[in-house]
């Protein structure tokens, strides 16, 4: 208890701050604010650059209002930045219900309302374009909030956060307001460094308490016992709930050891003042939230059973976490198929009302490829998907309903944790790891703990609760440590573009351009960590030298012998993997040579991904996606792919189909099933001769003849008559690992040093032999002629060709400008350039393979072909300078698009794509974007201009349109989950 003084001196305080615009502010707040956000809005008002670093849930956010508070008491201007436009979007209804919609504005790239207000929220990249710009919204620019500002760790989109970070006025305070990260006092060195005086400012108390559950056999168990919760992060992660152990080695144990499995529970910890007691109920009687009477015999989930358990005990509205939109989607139909209805008449009756509002506004043609109806039946039952693949009027609507506490279940993949105000009591997490574009990798404790974040509702619940469901070979000492860590640096991933690179060399020029780069974070972290890494290199070159002792042989030297067997041993996997590439290709072909009727035996030897048997073609399918379908010998509709054979397979006999059998039709497989049986049994022979295919791998001569030359060598060679070869072998193993790992290192030392400058350099010497940038004294010149790479010292200008460089923004920016300058979009017309346009923004989850489908109209073709041609000259320039290749035009969305602006329906123009219709929309947008750049580059021609705006108005029709106008807040996030 404070004394006399202390209490008085606080009230002298108190009163002092009535009178500064934080108590101003804290007065007009319907809740008392806590002591980091007292103490960031402090630091604010006083003139400091603030980061703030806190839980999901903290009320960080606050900081920010206050910022845009400064602003208007100030007359200044506030910009509201944040990472998505969902988010953006969200935010600008919040702060225009507070200061009016004539004070706010919001941009985010194609929707601009009211830009020039006192206050505007924006996407962060559309606050670098104003940057480079220079553009007059930025007058009487004070304040700059930027939220969710960890994402500069996005690996895709997050050096936006660090331009912006660097080219802001020095008169513009940052509030950068961030999820708790281990490193914020090195992220906040950084700010300090190129903001002027920065306080961090780190709280990780979260104001709901949250609990950490794991679902076992479809029944709830707490991880940590009353004992462990309030134990450090450490102890924490080996003192898990013993009879959580148990049943989860009871569910690994061989059946016969389960059949009469334990039905008890984890010891309780928690008060009564809970509204849940998952632990409490001990004893004989039957645990009511159990979800079945005894150790299931297999282990898939049961969602319906899951919610109403979770029910039952009063842990909903929650938010269930799968990371894929198919198993999103897949998860809402088991509950729609087991009739689970999680609300009351009232609340249904709304929620209908509100769906079929929205589907008024929609064109009727395309309700139903946008599951419309399995969509308003599973909104009605309480019940929502949420995911990056939706229509955005859908996901506006399932955010907006589930706010309002309307539905009580949303299966999202994790995109929604990124700040969008959907928070639940509980949230579920049904796997650890997740695809990352590339492919399946553990979540981080960072990721965890900001997808857990968003249970327990501030001012609503007492608590939140995170569940983790248990899949077999998973250990709850895992979870526990997932949990309990609290070591998730922020690292930055910035590095050069060529935008940037014009865009900062016309500013700035070159030299000076390299100096601000340096300033950058993740030059900031690559110097501090170089100490670290030369200490490594000195321990390792003491150890090699050790090695080199141990394989010392009194023949020769062996080091010489191991480099032949280790260049033989390269060699022969290099031919190994150039037959299997050759394999692969010779089935891609075959399979898209396949015709209705044909029979093939599928999976038959090898490592075939299945071994389906004889199968019947009925479905044929183009050789960049050769899927084709194929009825078994059991009458299963199956779709084959590459992975199921080994080796091409032969066509072993064919049938005449009718023209369009219903293969749908379970009758009908059958009687195909029995017309393949009886033509192999009769042997009867292919209707047509089988594709010749080129099996196998033709191996070159130099490539034979370079393996005979090291395989004599090394016979010849004094070591390989040695007694203890072999154990001197071992040693020259361990050798080249370490010495390959040491080399590596003194490669990242080197690349650190100075590697962003290094990797401008290298930019800027493609540009230069583009012809986008010249010597200063050489503007003039008419073409650029090549020059070494060492010429930082050189001072740059940018050409026409940069300036018009310098208006593109994208990761094919580069490549695009290229398209433009050789007049490849020229002669094409609106239709054409609407579905060209997706090869300059299209990027498939998967790498496709094969020829290049048949494009709509000769012209397209043509310049398909032309955009090829350029994007290998532009790749040869690039690894010319050392530079990771400017990804390739994809063609999966151009047949698509192309159905799309010439009139057809969206079930038209996905008949034929695997793309889901809010996937088509968000492309199709960004494709809006790219038009429209195009339409404003300097020295476009006119006639290309115009075809930009009609192509622009032909995509922007239907669903397309009405997503982008009728429900700003739904903008989807960028960001592409599996």
């Amino acid at each position: 208890m404070s004394s006399p003084a202390e209490r008085y001196a606080a009230s002298r305080r108190r009163a002092a701050e009535a009178k500064t615009q934080l108590g101003a502010f804290r007065a007009a707040q319907t809740f008392d604010l806590d002591e980091f956000q007292l103490q960031a809005c402090r630091e604010l008002e006083a003139g400091k650059a603030v980061l703030v670093a806190a839980p999901t849930g903290a009320g960080k956010t606050i900081v920010g209002e206050f910022a845009v508070h400064l602003a208007l008491a100030q007359g200044k201007k506030a910009f509201y930045t944040t990472p998505i436009k969902a988010l953006s979007n969200q935010k600008y209804q919040e702060l225009a219900e507070d200061y009016g919609p004539d004070r706010v504005g919001l941009l985010t790239g194609d929707t601009s309302v009211n830009s020039e207000a006192d206050v505007v929220v924006m996407t962060t990249e559309v606050l670098r374009n104003m940057l480079y710009q220079d553009s007059s919204t930025l007058d009487d620019l004070r304040y700059v909030v930027m939220d969710e500002v960890h994402y500069l760790a996005d690996r895709f989109r997050g050096a936006v956060w660090e331009e912006v970070i660097i080219h802001l006025p020095e008169s513009v305070q940052v509030a950068a307001l961030s999820a708790t990260v281990s490193n914020a006092e090195e992220f906040g060195a950084w700010l300090d460094t190129v903001r002027g005086e920065t306080s961090v400012v780190v709280s990780e108390h979260r104001p709901v308490p949250l609990w950490q559950h794991m679902l076992v056999d479809h029944r709830l168990h707490d991880l940590f016992t009353a004992e462990t919760e309030d134990e450090d992060a450490e102890q924490r992660q080996t003192l898990v709930n013993p009879e959580l152990q148990r049943m989860v080695q009871l569910q690994q144990a061989p059946e016969s050891r389960r059949s009469g499995g334990h039905r008890g529970r984890g010891r309780g910890r928690h008060g009564p003042k809970r509204d849940f007691r998952p632990s409490a109920h001990r004893g004989g009687g039957k645990d009511p939230s159990s979800l079945s009477g005894a150790p299931s015999r297999t282990h898939r989930l049961s969602r319906p059973k899951m919610i109403r358990a979770l029910d039952r005990d009063g842990l909903l509205p929650c938010i269930t976490f799968i990371f894929s939109r198919a198993g999103c989607e897949a998860a809402v139909e088991q509950c729609v198929q087991q009739d689970l209805r999680l609300t009351t008449r009232e609340e249904a009756a709304e929620i209908a009302s509100r769906v079929e509002a929205m589907g008024w506004e929609l064109p009727a043609e395309d309700l139903s490829v946008l599951g419309f109806d399995t969509f308003r039946e599973a909104l009605v039952n309480g019940v929502a998907s949420h995911h990056a693949g939706m229509l955005p009027p859908f996901k506006e609507l399932v955010e907006s309903l589930f706010a309002e506490g309307l539905l009580k279940v949303v299966f999202a993949t994790e995109t929604l944790a990124l700040g969008i105000n959907m928070p639940a009591r509980t949230v579920v997490l049904e796997k650890l790891d997740k695809f990352n574009g590339e492919s399946h990798v553990d979540i981080t404790p960072g990721e965890f703990t900001q997808l857990t974040g968003r249970a327990g509702r501030r001012g609503i619940d007492v608590e939140g609760h995170a569940v983790v469901v248990w899949q077999p070979g998973m250990d709850p000492r895992q979870v526990a440590g997932l949990a309990s860590k609290r070591t998730y640096p922020l690292n930055s991933s910035f590095s050069p573009s060529y935008n940037m690179a014009v865009n900062l060399t016309a500013q700035f020029g070159r030299r000076r351009a390299r100096t601000i780069l340096e300033s950058s974070f993740a030059q900031f972290q690559a110097d501090r960590a170089v100490v670290g890494l030369a200490r490594d290199v000195a321990k390792r070159e003491s150890s090699l030298l050790g090695y080199e002792e141990s394989m010392e042989c009194r023949l020769g030297s062996f080091k010489e012998y191991f480099e032949l067997r280790r260049r033989l041993n390269e060699q022969q996997k290099d031919q190994a993997k150039a037959r299997t590439r050759q394999r692969r290709r010779e089935i891609i072909r075959l399979l898209a040579s396949l015709e209705p009727g044909d029979i093939i035996d599928v999976g038959s030897g090898g490592k075939a991904k299945r071994r389906l048997g004889e199968c019947l073609v009925v479905h044929t399918a183009p050789e960049h996606d050769p899927r084709p379908g194929v009825v078994t010998a059991d009458g299963k509709l199956r779709s084959i792919t590459v992975e199921d054979f080994s080796h091409p397979p032969d066509v072993i006999s064919s049938i005449r189909l009718p023209r369009k059998p219903q293969v749908k039709v379970p009758k009908v497989r059958r009687d195909l099933a029995s017309s393949m049986r009886a033509a192999l049994k009769d042997r009867v022979p292919p209707r047509r001769s089988a594709p010749q295919v080129g099996f196998g791998f033709a191996e070159q001569p130099e490539d034979s003849e370079q393996v005979e030359e090291l395989q004599d060598a090394l016979r010849k060679h004094p070591c390989h008559s040695c007694g203890d070869r072999e154990d001197h072998a071992r040693w020259a193993e361990r050798w080249w690992k370490l010495r390959r790992e040491t080399d590596q290192l003194k490669a990242r030392i080197d690349q650190r040093t100075g590697s962003i400058a290094k990797t401008f350099d290298r930019v800027c010497g493609v540009l230069f032999d583009l012809g986008h940038m010249v010597p200063a004294d050489a503007e003039s010149m008419p073409t650029a002629q090549p020059v070494a790479d060492e010429f930082r010292a050189e001072e740059f200008v940018v050409t026409e060709r940069g300036q018009r460089l310098r208006r593109i923004y994208g990761e094919r920016d580069l490549f695009t400008e290229m398209l433009v300058e050789q007049g490849v979009l020229d002669r094409l017309s609106p239709e054409e350039l609407a579905a060209f346009s997706t090869l300059l923004v299209y990027q498939a989850k998967r790498e496709d393979e094969g020829a290049m489908p048949e494009m709509p109209t000769g012209r397209l073709t043509g310049a398909v072909r032309a955009a090829l041609e350029v994007h290998t000259e532009l790749e040869t320039l690039e690894k010319r300078h050392h530079l990771e290749p400017t990804a390739g035009p994809e063609l999966g969305l151009t047949l698509p698009m192309h159905h799309w602006a010439s009139g057809a329906s969206l079930r038209a123009a996905l008949e034929h794509s695997p793309l889901a219709a809010g996937d088509f929309v968000r492309w199709a947008k960004q494709c809006i974007d790219t038009l429209d750049q195009l339409s404003k580059v300097p020295s476009a021609t006119s006639t290309l201009a115009t075809a930009c705006h009609e192509a622009v108005d032909l995509i922007s029709r239907g669903v397309v349109a009405y997503s982008s106008v009728a429900y700003q807040s739904m903008e989807d996030e960028d960001l592409d989950d599996e």
